[in-house]
């Protein structure tokens, strides 16, 4: 910079012997997708450089002087040549004269030493090649720069203490993020903050548990929590006291069972496992319906296929968790968490009115091994060292004994800091690719957030470099450590509530990095449809981190099979928000151990030591193949013409529901109902992806006003899926396919079910409503991807 400034400054002559230009790094005055910039290494005043040319022939007039002489010694033989040859030299020399005139600009430094050529740009755009690397050249410069020692040193630097949000160790840690970011010089990095209400535990009244007597006043055993920090967030506060009844893994047929078997838990503590495809809010929302008055969870060791003494545990301990069955503040719902005053008092009805605790496997096998009652039906049994599993409500000593629990947490209004840093795209800058990963733990967080945060950085510092090295992203590259994940990715979904209107025509994509590395052997991908070839394709680039030689694909082969990892968002992902709420195409990747699972998640045995027995001590080794593999996915999204987005991937969804539908054909028709218009809805959507489709193979890839076009109708096909009929404040995940509640096509599915199940609960007038809500988002869908908006009788 020095260098380049004394040239600058150095009197001269010429009016312009070269330019020098400087990418800005914080582009226009205010920030687009909001908070604070921060701007490193800007210049002062009077540190401006030398301004451009205003226009194209100033820049060809303004040349050094030797031009002049060589221009005049041109013509004059030129002329010589006219006058001896006649009309063939003429021909010649004109030939020659345009070509020096059209090309002698084209190479910077092709003059002689010393000499210097000004570039011959557009005013006020930056020069960048018009050929860009292959894509080859590209997956090799990201293999290139990737380290795997870097990934570690970083997840070890993130775990080596508890750090929840709002804590003195957060706060530290946001502040190293950010001073990380800064060092890379990308083109913007800047933080957004918001105020959210947090739950935490109590340091004056701790959460309790008690045997009591028959009326439930006398104390008569403490049941010592072996955790006192473990504790559900969201619970509701208070005390429960009630028999006690173990309910397997809280599932809703765990509870349809019992109430089939007439075991009501209606006042009771129910007791149930960690694990069944369920959520603890989930877990908690199922035991409210059933009755209960309080919940207690624990992890059972048929659960976690893993001695705990082999790890020097005397047990498996608590497992902390959120129980809002949503994301996001649940006292702000629908709107990002600026200021509470902002809004009318309200909360999410996701929010529990029960008491939750998470107890260990010691805690949960002393109460369980005292009931007595109905035996538990097949593979209810757990593995916990007692003799007989029961039921409940009663104890064995007969005397009408109960459980008190007592939930004392604290509300606290809290400090987030989401940090963000980004490349600028050359072409189409307002379209982003984002990364992201929550920076927040309970405890160490190893897993939680370590792996997380440590790949977020090596995909910014190697991409970084590669920008610096040759890499032109066509689309902006966003880099984001989110806070509060814990507590249901308050950070990232406070983020989206307030840029909601705006994020389908931003955001192209989504990668969540949360628990990425949990083992070494399986891959799995949680992910909206529409990126699922992406991954397919992109795994058969990927060595397997197990197996040196073979790509992540062909090692499933090898194995038995293709490889159909494929999995749907799930409500406590750090992607399930993007898709389910903001109508972004979202993924989260996964490695996992084949023969168990990883336990510590959660809890203050979330080490680095930990993860590294799991995996022999290659951290290092599978961090970095889960860094390139969501790098290349990254690289096709950035580097493409067309968005590589599978579009017809929901023709498929639509598609089984239609199959369902005529199953039941006889029965709706005999109640006056008639499927026809979801087999329209259906055809027009299935028919306009298809004609998309077409319509871009046949397409110039070099015409940039209709690629831009093209792309935008890709972006928005996520967007198509949030019904527009319910409101956002009371059902966020708007999303016909992956949301929840009424408007879904799983709850029109289950009510279309009972037609044979339980005809009597079939609402006729529910199922109406229910099925014009996803009929008229799926139509509207179709007529918004055929680009004939006006049309609701589209003819295809």
């Amino acid at each position: 910079m020095d260098t380049l400034r004394k040239l600058l400054q150095q009197p001269s002559s010429h009016t312009s012997c070269f330019v020098y230009r400087r990418r800005p790094l914080g582009g226009s005055e205010g920030n687009e997708m909001g908070g604070t910039e921060m701007k490193p290494d800007q210049p002062e005043p009077d540190e401006d450089l030398e301004a451009e040319p205003n226009s194209d022939i100033t820049a060809l007039v303004v040349q050094q002087p030797q031009h002049r002489r060589k221009t005049v010694i041109y013509l004059f033989l030129c002329s010589l040549l006219i006058f001896t040859t006649g009309g063939r030299g003429s021909v010649a020399c004109t030939a020659f004269l345009l070509g020096y005139v059209a090309f002698r600009g084209s190479c910077h430094y092709c003059g002689e030493v010393g000499e210097m050529v000004p570039v011959e740009d557009k005013p006020g755009i930056d020069h960048y090649p018009t050929a860009g690397m292959y894509p080859g050249e590209l997956r090799d410069m990201l293999k290139k720069y990737l380290q795997d020692e870097k990934i570690e040193a970083t997840i070890r630097r993130v775990s080596r203490t508890t750090h929840p949000s709002g804590s003195s160790e957060g706060t530290a840690l946001a502040a190293e993020i950010l001073e990380m970011f800064k060092d890379l010089h990308m083109d913007h990095t800047w933080t957004d903050s918001h105020y959210a209400t947090l739950q935490f535990p109590s340091r004056t009244q701790r959460n309790s548990l008690w045997i009591v007597d028959a009326e439930g006043e006398e104390m008569l055993e403490e049941i010592p929590l072996e955790d006192p920090d473990s504790y559900c967030a969201y619970s509701a506060i208070g005390t429960a006291t009630g028999g006690l009844v173990y309910v397997n893994y809280g599932r809703q047929e765990d509870f349809d069972w019992l109430r089939s078997a007439g075991v009501s838990v209606i006042g009771c503590v129910v007791m149930m496992r960690v694990g069944g495809g369920v959520s603890y809010a989930e877990k908690v929302l199922f035991a409210q319906k059933a009755g209960a008055g309080g919940a207690l969870i624990y992890p059972d060791p048929a659960d976690i296929p893993q001695d705990p003494r082999r790890l020097g545990l005397n047990s498996y301990t608590a497992i902390s968790e959120h129980v809002h069955l949503g994301s996001g503040d649940p006292f702000t719902p629908g709107f990002p968490s600026f200021n509470h005053t902002q809004f009318p008092p309200t909360q999410s009805s996701g929010l529990p009115v029960i008491p939750v605790q998470p107890i260990s496997a010691n805690v949960a096998s002393k109460l369980l091994s005292q009931l007595s009652g109905l035996a538990c039906p097949r593979g209810w049994q757990g593995r916990l060292p007692y003799v007989r599993c029961v039921l409940g409500p009663g104890f064995s000593s007969g005397d009408g004994r109960k459980v008190r629990m007592g939930v004392y947490n604290i509300m606290k209004p809290t400090l987030l800091n989401n940090i963000f840093s980004s490349l600028e795209g050359r072409i189409e800058p307002d379209q982003y690719i984002i990364m992201g990963a929550q920076r927040d733990a309970w405890g160490p967080g190893a897993v939680k957030s370590g792996v997380g945060t440590a790949v977020l950085l090596e995909l910014a510092r190697t991409f970084s470099h590669m920008v610096k090295n040759g890499f032109f992203p066509r689309r902006s590259l966003l880099f984001v450590s989110w806070d509060a994940g814990d507590f249901g990715n308050v950070g990232a979904t406070e983020w989206l509530e307030g840029y909601l209107s705006m994020l389908h025509l931003k955001a192209v994509a989504y990668f969540s990095l949360d628990q990425a590395v949990m083992g070494d052997d399986n891959l799995s991908a949680f992910t909206s449809p529409l990126l699922a070839d992406l991954v397919e394709s992109t795994i058969k680039l990927v060595e397997h981190p197990r197996h040196a030689g073979q790509s992540i694909y062909s090692q499933a082969e090898r194995e038995g099979g293709q490889w159909k990892s494929i999995k749907s968002l799930y409500l406590n992902s750090g992607a399930y928000s993007f898709t389910a709420f903001g109508g972004v195409p979202a993924m989260e990747l996964r490695f996992t151990e084949e023969s168990r699972v990883y336990p510590f998640i959660n809890t203050p045995l979330d080490t680095i030591g930990r993860l590294q027995e799991v995996l022999g001590g290659r951290l290092g080794v599978v961090g970095r193949s889960l860094a390139e593999l969501v790098g290349l996915m990254v690289l096709r999204l950035a580097h493409d013409h067309i968005l590589p987005l599978q579009i017809t991937s929901y023709s498929q969804s639509a598609l089984h529901f239609s199959t369902q539908l005529n199953k039941y054909s006889a029965e709706l028709q005999a109640r006056g109902l008639s499927p026809q218009w979801v087999f329209s809805a259906r055809g027009d959507y299935s028919r306009a992806a298809k004609t998309l489709k077409e319509d871009i193979l046949n397409s110039d890839i070099q015409d940039e006003t209709m690629i831009r076009i093209y792309n935008t109708r890709i972006m928005r096909v996520e967007y198509y899926f949030l019904s527009q009929y319910v409101s956002v404040v009371e059902t966020p995940f708007r999303h016909v396919l992956h949301g929840r509640g009424e408007h879904t096509l799983s709850a029109l599915s289950e009510h279309l079910s009972l037609l044979t199940s339980d005809p009597r609960s079939f609402n006729e007038a529910r199922f109406r409503r229910q099925l014009a809500l996803f009929t008229w988002t799926l139509q509207g869908a179709a007529n918004a991807l055929s680009g004939d908006v006006w049309n609701i009788d589209n003819v295809f």
